[in-house]
């Protein structure tokens, strides 16, 4: 989509912080984190939301697991812990609509769930 504020990231019209990337995703550091480390996993292919992902692409999900656990180590919080977390649509709180994980650690994460 040629207005889609992450695949313009993806084609590099944008610039992010790098974080990780293979040939399936991109991960970059959110420029407004809510964590010491926080950092958006997206795919590069155009998905709108979670709900897009579907028996022709459900590799996507094995390739998001995978880049969450390299990221994981990459930034040295594998060990102590880390939060994965995918908003879809507008009541759950998704603001870009190109699907993407939240990943979120550096410090001990309150949980907001109760």
């Amino acid at each position: 989509m040629s207005d889609c504020l992450f695949c313009k990231i993806v084609k590099g019209e944008i610039p992010c912080t790098k974080v990780y990337e293979d040939d399936n995703v991109l991960a970059f550091d959110d420029i407004h984190p809510m964590a010491p480390v926080h950092v958006i996993v997206i795919p590069k292919r155009h998905l709108s939301t979670l709900l897009d992902i579907d028996v022709q692409n459900i590799s996507l999900a094995g390739n998001f697991i995978s880049a969450a656990q390299k990221i994981a180590q990459i930034k040295g919080i594998a060990e102590k812990g880390f939060r994965t977390v995918i908003n879809c649509n507008d009541e759950g709180g998704q603001v870009v609509f190109h699907l993407h994980m939240h990943l979120l650690g550096g410090r001990k994460l309150q949980d907001e769930l109760g």
